[in-house]
């Protein structure tokens, strides 16, 4: 086939400013002189093994054509036959919408990065509408986009909106009432892109595979660029498919989403399709997080990148309902919202990158964990009113007097069918005021990650858990991808089975910034807490042993503190298995590169329920430990009983004993 050079585009009305409604009518012309053997009939150049034919306001493509759509068409009737095609010219993009809707797009193959209209009959008010394509490189690789509205710092741009698709009004700084629906694959609802712009109400359901949640190819409502302010108030938003994401914010873009109602659900993988963690091929969670899913409802992408939820709703089915993912210093907030999984797996936050998230009032009901920390930190507290205005001021989110007076100050939930939070980075994690945590496992798994805990009781913060495991440091069982295969996720974990390697050099009774470190402040607590990291495991760097350093200020705890041995329930995990991974039994024993050390102080009192081996122990006056029947603890250092002395610390080869 031929396709006639440089076409020519007579450039479409840009709205700007007023309510106008958004009736955008994309007009293309080809110039240059057609195959011979082509026609060009009501915006039709068709070429082939035969022409299309075109009878009224119905078009059939047979078999063996190639129609190329060279302008907006309107038709009662289109036909495509097995083996037939229809596109756009080069550097335009060709959607197709039927009553509305926009349907019938198919990504070519797994892993590809174009769609195509599929063979059907399609009838009603058919549109075939041709818009400049937008393109957008993620990865080395540059995606297609379509999308119904696209805004930019010049307002609406019909050249590369498909109006058709939407429903409702749009001027150069406001949209009202928006309705998209979406069946066909890796098409966007709204992008916008380095432009201060407000969304009322948008309606958005799509359904239907997207391609990638990085690139943000097939997601909802995106806000891109460092000049974007997006503010989206009012939205329903409802979407089920593979990576198709309700809302993205990237490349330094400010979304801000108030009073809305995300919900997404997970699609049907390509049979074909295998797991991996490339970014450019990527569409599953990584089952070595010990989750499964393949929709994250939302995504934060890039540097300096900020996202908060205002009194919203965000449900993902699996894998995870609040995301950051590829960027740097992203900032995630949400206050006075509700953040849940709907299925068996996933999480209600991911932290990456050297993001700082904060959540304020929030309610977490998540099947696997509250939170992953691969790198940054995370803060839940109370949304008080100093603390949302102080928010408010930080990321500018341009909460009126108003709006901050109607927010009714409330206390973060989180409420896990398994763990709280996952280290599988390094960061910090802070609880403050009187955040409620219960979870079935483990509250704190820390996979072998130097880490920060710090747990402020003071205001009425608990912490309970159904395992009896309030921390547990152990190695990291993620068996890493295939690098030398395309980095699917094929990799299996085994059990190391040998003794521990003492590391001679390493000072198990002193605290090093590599550590992960612990501070209980006025709260009670019950559970056992354990470090069972190895620490003559090489990983992504050299084996390196960590302390699990455990300060109770003012704190009441019962429970075990204890070095340990970590045991799976199955020594190899393959992805059939994946939800055994952080789950372990705990043989409490002798320290050899898993120092403990203990400080209590501010009159805390902890209640010893089973020998605990410690590296390190001071107890400051006011403080005590209880042994059987309220009776003190018993406390031997290197072999001897040693009644510990206020204010002194004892290093060495420490047993605390009921």
């Amino acid at each position: 086939m031929k396709t006639p050079s440089n076409p020519r585009r007579v450039t479409p009305r840009r709205i700007a400013g007023g309510a106008t409604a958004f009736a955008l009518a994309a007009t293309m012309c080809l110039g240059g002189t057609a195959a011979a053997n082509a026609t060009v009939s009501a915006g039709v150049l068709s070429t082939g093994n035969g022409n299309a034919s075109q009878a009224g306001n119905s078009l059939v493509v047979a078999s063996g054509q190639t129609a190329v759509i060279t302008k907006t068409t309107k038709l009662n009737a289109l036909t495509i036959q097995a083996g037939g095609a229809l596109v756009a010219p080069d550097g335009y993009t060709l959607t197709l919408t039927v009553n509305g809707v926009e349907t019938g797009q198919k990504i070519t193959a797994t892993g590809a990065l174009e769609t195509a209209i599929v063979a059907g009959t399609y009838r009603g008010n058919v549109v075939l509408t041709v818009v400049e394509a937008t393109p957008v490189v993620f990865d080395s690789l540059e995606y297609q986009f379509r999308q119904a509205l696209y805004v930019d710092g010049d307002g609406v741009d019909a050249a590369k909106s498909v109006a058709a698709a939407m429903n409702g009004k749009a001027d150069a700084t406001v949209a009202k009432n928006v309705k998209i629906t979406s069946t066909g694959e890796a098409f966007n609802g709204i992008y916008v892109v380095d432009a201060d712009y407000t969304l009322v109400n948008p309606q958005l359901t799509l359904s239907g595979n997207g391609r990638s949640d990085f690139a943000g190819m097939g997601a909802g409502i995106i806000g891109s660029g460092a000049d974007t302010t997006l503010v989206v108030d009012g939205a329903k938003i409802d979407s089920t498919g593979v990576t198709r994401p309700a809302i993205i914010a990237a490349d330094g873009a400010n979304v801000i989403v108030k009073n809305s109602t995300i919900t997404t659900r997970d699609g049907i993988l390509p049979s074909d399709y295998a797991s991996s963690v490339n970014l450019s091929f990527m569409q599953d969670a990584p089952w070595m997080l010990g989750i499964s899913g393949n929709n994250r409802s939302t995504n934060v992408l890039g540097e300096n990148t900020q996202a908060t939820y205002i009194s919203s709703s965000i449900t993902s089915e699996n894998w995870g309902a609040l995301s950051v993912d590829s960027g740097q210093n992203m900032k995630l907030s949400a206050i006075n919202s509700s953040v849940a999984n709907s299925g068996d797996d996933g999480y209600g936050t991911y932290v990456i990158g050297n993001a700082d998230e904060t959540f304020l009032g929030a309610d977490f009901d998540v099947a696997t964990y509250a939170t992953i920390v691969t790198g940054g930190s995370v803060a839940y507290g109370d949304s008080t009113k100093a603390a949302v205005s102080a928010l408010n001021t930080e990321l500018g989110l341009g909460l009126t007097a108003k709006e901050l007076s109607q927010l009714a100050v409330r206390s973060t939930t989180i409420d896990s069918d398994r763990f709280g939070v996952m280290w599988h980075g390094s960061g910090s994690v802070d609880i403050s005021g009187k955040t409620k945590v219960s979870t079935d496992e483990t509250v704190f798994l820390n996979k072998g990650q130097q880490a920060t805990v710090t747990v402020d009781g003071s205001d009425g913060a608990k912490i309970t858990t159904d395992s009896g495991v309030l921390y547990q440091l152990m190695d990291n069982d993620d068996p890493g991808p295939d690098f030398a295969n395309g980095m699917l996720n094929t990799g299996v974990y085994t059990e190391p089975t040998a003794a521990v390697v003492k590391n001679a050099s390493f000072d198990v009774s002193a605290v090093h910034t590599t550590d992960a470190v612990t501070t209980f402040t006025d709260i009670a607590l019950t559970g056992d807490l354990y470090n069972a990291f190895r620490g003559d495991i090489a990983g992504m760097g050299p084996a390196q042993p960590r302390n699990l350093v455990v300060n109770l200020d003012g704190t009441s705890l019962k429970g075990v503190i204890s070095a340990s041995t970590a045991t799976h329930h199955q020594s190899t995990i393959t992805s059939a298995d994946y939800r055994e991974l952080g789950v372990v039994d705990n043989t409490a024993g002798a320290v050899v590169n898993n120092g403990v050390i203990v400080s209590l102080t501010g009159k805390s009192t902890w209640t010893v329920t089973g020998t605990s081996y410690l590296s390190s122990l001071t107890v400051e006056a006011g403080s005590k430990l209880v042994g059987a029947n309220g009776k003190a603890a018993t406390v031997t250092v290197d072999g001897v009983v040693t009644t510990p002395v206020a204010g002194v610390t004892y290093t060495g080869a420490i047993t605390v004993t009921r």
